[in-house]
Order: C-alpha cells, then sequence, then structure tokens
C-alpha cells in the first residue's frame, strides 16, 4: 500500500500528469469544440520542441559522429515511447539505404508489445538491463532513452547499463528532473504541459517524442551525407514507388530530362548515389562508386571527390 501510494504521489507532481484546465468538461463539448482544444494544445508542443532545439543539435551531432566510426544508435523505450522509438527505426533503412542494424530499438515487452500492451515489463529494472544488454553496447553507440514521465524503471536500467559500459546516453523526457535525465549523460527534455486526456502521454508527449526523433534520425543522415540539397538521395528503387521517386531524384539533383535520369539510374546500377555522382561529375559508374567509398557514403562530398578524379 505504502509503494502505491507513494507511486501516485510521485505521479501527480509530474506536469505530464496535472489535469488540464483548457479540457475540462472535454465529454460535454460537441464534435468540434473537442478537436479544437486538442489542435490548441498541440500547437504547444512546437513551441516546447522549439525550447529544446540547442540539446537536440548536440545528440545529432553525437549520433552522427558515432555512426561516421562504425557505431549505433539504439532508443529504447515502453509503451507508447517505444512504439515511437521502433517507428522511427523501421523507416530508416528505407529513407537512408543504412543497414538494420545501424539504427535499432529496445522495447519493454519485445516485439510483441508493438500490437498490444504488457505495462508489466515496464517496471522491471533487470529486464531493461538484460535487453539492452543483448545489444553489447560500447563506446561508439549512442543510446537514446525515450519516457514522458523520465521515471520508468526498465528504460532507466537500461539507459545506466549502456553507460556503464561507455556508450553515449541521452534521455528525451517531458518533465525535469527525472531519474532518467539524471542516468543520461545529455538531456533532452520538452515540457509540454498536462495533456488534453489526463495522463494520456500517446498525445501531446508522443508528438514531441515523434518530432524529436525525427529530428535526430533525419538530421544525423543529413550530416552523414545521405540528403543531398533536401532530397533523400541514398533511396533505393525497390518498387516502381520508389524508382519513379529514384528518377524525380535525379532530375531535380542534376537539372536533367526524365529520359536521362533514367539512363543514368541503369548504368548506375538502380543505385541512385552512384547515379547522381556520373551526371554531377561526369564520371562512369566504377569511378562514381570510388569517389562514394572514399567519402564515406556522403555524396556532396563524393561528386567534389570525383570532378578531382
Amino acid at each position: 500500500m505504502r509503494r502505491k501510494a507513494s507511486t501516485r504521489e510521485n505521479l501527480s507532481r509530474l506536469t505530464t500528469e496535472q489535469p488540464n484546465r483548457a479540457s475540462a468538461d472535454l465529454d460535454l463539448k460537441s464534435a468540434l469544440e473537442v478537436v479544437r482544444v486538442i489542435n490548441a494544445e498541440d500547437a504547444k508542443v512546437v513551441e516546447a520542441v522549439g525550447r529544446a532545439l540547442p540539446q537536440i543539435a548536440r545528440a545529432v551531432g553525437l549520433i552522427a559522429n558515432a555512426l561516421r566510426r562504425g557505431g549505433r544508435l539504439i532508443y529504447v523505450g515502453a509503451g507508447t515511447s517505444g512504439r515511437i522509438a521502433a517507428l522511427d527505426a523501421a523507416e530508416c533503412p528505407p529513407t537512408f539505404n543504412v543497414d538494420p542494424r545501424t539504427v535499432q530499438f529496445v522495447m519493454a515487452g519485445g516485439p510483441a508489445a508493438l500490437a498490444s500492451a504488457v505495462e508489466a515489463d515496464e517496471d522491471s529494472r533487470e529486464l531493461g538491463k538484460r535487453e539492452m544488454a543483448k545489444r553489447k553496447p560500447g563506446r561508439n553507440d549512442v543510446i537514446v532513452g525515450i519516457a514522458a514521465s523520465g521515471r520508468t524503471p526498465f528504460t532507466i536500467a537500461a539507459i545506466e547499463y549502456a553507460r556503464s559500459k561507455g556508450a553515449h546516453t541521452i534521455s528525451v523526457t517531458c518533465n525535469r528532473n527525472t531519474p532518467l535525465q539524471k542516468a543520461a549523460h545529455l538531456a533532452i527534455v520538452t515540457e509540454v504541459g498536462p495533456e488534453v486526456i489526463s495522463g494520456s502521454t500517446r498525445m501531446k508527449a508522443g508528438t514531441a517524442q515523434k518530432m524529436m526523433l525525427n529530428m535526430l534520425s533525419s538530421g544525423a543522415m543529413t550530416r552523414l551525407g545521405y540528403v543531398y540539397g533536401n532530397l533523400m538521395v541514398n533511396v533505393t528503387p525497390r518498387n516502381s514507388k520508389l524508382a519513379a521517386r529514384g528518377v524525380s531524384i535525379l532530375q531535380q539533383a542534376a537539372g536533367v530530362r526524365e529520359e536521362l535520369a533514367q539512363q543514368a539510374l541503369r548504368a548506375a546500377g538502380n543505385s541512385v548515389p552512384v547515379g547522381l555522382v556520373m551526371l554531377q561529375a561526369q564520371v562512369d559508374r566504377r569511378e562514381a562508386e570510388r569517389a562514394l567509398k572514399l567519402a564515406g557514403g556522403h555524396v556532396r562530398r563524393a561528386i567534389a571527390a570525383a570532378r578531382s578524379l
């Protein structure tokens, strides 16, 4: 009983658990009034994330440096946080053509928790440590712990273990001065305030988390040169939609007609980065591939290198 009372007391102190005056009597409002309230509260998320941009930028730099050295980005979370982490990790290979092992997720309850709630596991420090230990975190890795409350035992233990093994650790929370924040090297805090439905952190807190993870992965991949201008040039055309996108990217990036872009993509072995280097530097496939290898996959630098070959 004491433990349950203590837990309630601790939760009541969190801003994400406070009642929201703006959504009082939500159940008495019309559908339009309900969505207006939600929309107005969602607008506050952008401001909260904006205040954390310096910390997010530092995290992007850490992640890019780690991946450049052959390390990994590993997200860890439970419930909504874990599902958002899984989504971002899953989207990186098709968007940036990185190895699936490069961006990973660890979730309380494992993959089964993606489709159904496994709440009990998030309270286990032992499980958090054990699941992170399976990934063998090291000095070249960045581990990002995500929890709106900043109090999830599974996530805290995973971050503590990773840090003890020399990995760089980052916390992503929506409350300040939490155990997760204190466990990590770098803290990113977005104080989104009380939820429209009290305590439902899948709402504003979840939106903030999605925005931040978008920034972390997309920012790091951009720094690595997997984006040219604002085009995702590392995309691999594995279906008709992506093939058309690859041709469109070559057209925009190199300023050529569709027919020439199609020819370049075929000559490049269906590789958009190789095709772009070929077009921009006026080199053959072998030289383009060599330039990309020398540049570590950084497309803009590869173009410059190919031009000087």
